[in-house]
């Protein structure tokens, strides 16, 4: 995986949270089996900055933990037409997560776990919605929530 990661929070990241980052990224790619080259990036920032993204591209005026912005969408009107072989040859770009890392810590203190936990958690969420997964049904909350479980036990992060 070809990870961006962006550190705006105002105390700065520490180096366990960013190690955590990319390591649950690398991991989540290898269980979707997606090619090295695949892009993401994941933007970790305080509560006023994701609230100001919230409202502005889900008109919701207040701070949320993880938002997702996939670059590709099946539903495109406009698609880029290239010839097969020069389409293979580009990395995919999955697109953009967005993380507050105010939302860890209270999320982390309510329900009682750890913050690496939950850091961990909205990773893996974000990077799934990215794939396409979603919770909309029972059964696709079913199978989002069985991987997110999978890919957080695989790396040490039970419940």
């Amino acid at each position: 995986m070809d990870l961006e990661l962006y550190d705006q929070t105002t105390a700065g990241a520490t180096p366990e949270q960013i190690k955590l980052v990319k390591d649950l990224i690398e991991l989540a790619g290898s269980t979707l089996k997606l090619k090295d080259d695949t892009e993401v990036s994941v933007t970790l920032m305080n509560n006023d900055a994701i609230q100001k993204i919230n409202e502005t591209y889900r008109g919701v005026d207040r701070p949320t933990d993880v938002i997702s912005f996939a670059m590709h969408d099946d539903d495109e009107d406009d698609p880029i037409i290239m010839d097969p072989e020069m389409a293979a040859e580009l990395p995919l770009n999955l697109g953009d997560i967005m993380i507050s890392v105010d939302k860890v810590a209270e999320q982390a203190a309510f329900l009682n776990h750890s913050e690496a936990r939950e850091l961990g958690y909205l990773v893996v969420h974000g990077f799934l919605h990215l794939n396409g997964y979603d919770h909309l049904t029972p059964a696709d909350e079913t199978t989002m929530f069985g991987l997110q479980r999978q890919i957080l036990d695989a790396y040490g992060l039970e419940k």
